[in-house]
């Protein structure tokens, strides 16, 4: 078959050598390098990390465990529009929306909320979107938290329980709105 373009190559095939043939030269040149690496890895620093023990510093722009925001009043954010889910690529979010009754007012800042709100953290490909989709900032991806090992499928869809963050202001999370120490007191003497 001829080459469209017309400037074909022709090479020349060399017979191999003993040496090329058995594969001795390639054979010794892999032991060199290997050898190399192995005396300079016991000059160099140690790269091994203990996790969990020891933690590697995170990136600046590293995105780790989501967490459902609240408002300043302790109230979720979330109003289930279902915009994280839209542009999720992986579709690893579902969310079902309820409308709230009277006297839960407190409990969520307007009147249709998410019922109930799961990540599938298998599927969950941490890419922001989520993020940067929602119009009420209720969802986040916290910068100092990973998603921890776990053993089992099931462990890893993570509902409302464990997405929502806690009402306390000293246990949230240290990215997104954050409030200073004048203002979490103040919420803490709300609600109390």
């Amino acid at each position: 078959m001829e080459s469209l373009s017309k400037r074909a190559k022709v090479l020349e095939k060399k017979p191999m050598t003993f040496a090329e043939r058995a594969y001795l030269p390639a054979i010794f040149q892999g032991l060199t390098i290997t050898m190399r690496h192995f005396f300079r890895a016991a000059t160099k620093k140690q790269i091994t990390v203990r996790y969990p023990d020891e933690t590697r510093p995170f990136s600046p722009v590293f995105r780790g465990l989501h967490v459902l925001k609240r408002d300043e009043a302790g109230r979720e954010r979330c109003t289930a529009c279902g915009l994280c889910a839209v542009a999720c690529p992986a579709e690893a979010i579902t969310m079902v929306a309820g409308e709230r009754k009277k006297g839960e007012e407190n409990l969520y800042r307007e009147e249709k909320y998410a019922v109930s709100y799961e990540i599938n953290m298998l599927r969950c490909i941490f890419c922001g979107l989520c993020e940067e989709a929602c119009p009420k900032a209720a969802v986040y991806l916290q910068a100092d938290k990973m998603a921890p090992p776990r053993f089992e499928r099931d462990e890893f869809i993570y509902g409302k329980d464990r997405l929502v963050e806690p009402v306390t202001p000293d246990n949230r999370s240290k990215r997104g709105i954050q409030l200073t120490p004048e203002q979490a007191d103040k919420l803490r003497a709300q609600l109390a």
